[in-house]
Order: C-alpha cells, then structure tokens, then sequence
C-alpha cells in the first residue's frame, strides 16, 4: 500500500493540475485511514477542479471520520449545489444522505 501511495503521490506532483492524481491520492490515503491527509488532497484536488463533485463526497466522508462533522457538513453543501448544478444527481443524492446522518 506505501508504494501505491508513493507511485500516487509521484504522479501528483508531476501533474499538479491534474484533479484525479490527487482524488486517487486522497482515496488512498482514506484507505490507509490517514483522514486529515486524504482531506489536504481533496482540496488539492478541488483547486484543480472546483467541480469535480466526487472530491466534495470523499473530502466530506474523511473530515467526518476525522472527526469534524461541522467542516464536512460544509463540504458537502458546497457539494450538493456543484453537483446540482452539473446535472449530477446521483452524487446529490450520495452527498444528502451522508451530510444528513450528521443531523
């Protein structure tokens, strides 16, 4: 799991803006379970793509096991409203449900 995480983490810098090499880092990294990581590398990924909406859902998955329901209910919200505005319904839907366990 360490090399597959280098081999990612390699790949990200050589392409820094490149959304998915850093929503493939961050999924590792939740993986391992180094939650506080996976979340600095869906943001890296977010600045890349403000739109990409499947690093809104995993960013707000790994701060809620982090431990910060408050931040994820935030991500996720930004989220909902950049997969609503995308068409994305299925993403809206996985992101309501995940930000309503939080209620």
């Amino acid at each position: 799991m360490a090399e597959r995480l280098a081999q990612l983490q390699k790949l990200a810098a050589l392409e820094p803006n490149d959304p998915m090499a850093h929503y493939a880092v961050g999924l590792e990294l939740a993986n391992l379970e180094r939650w506080d990581e996976a979340v600095l590398a869906f943001d890296a990924a977010l600045r890349a793509d403000a739109g990409y909406s499947a690093a809104y859902y995993h960013k707000g998955k790994s701060q809620i096991k982090a431990g910060h329901a408050a931040d994820a209910r935030e991500t996720l919200n930004a989220g909902i409203e950049i997969a609503r505005a995308a068409g994305d319904m299925k993403t809206v839907k996985e992101m309501t449900e995940l930000r309503d366990l939080l209620a």
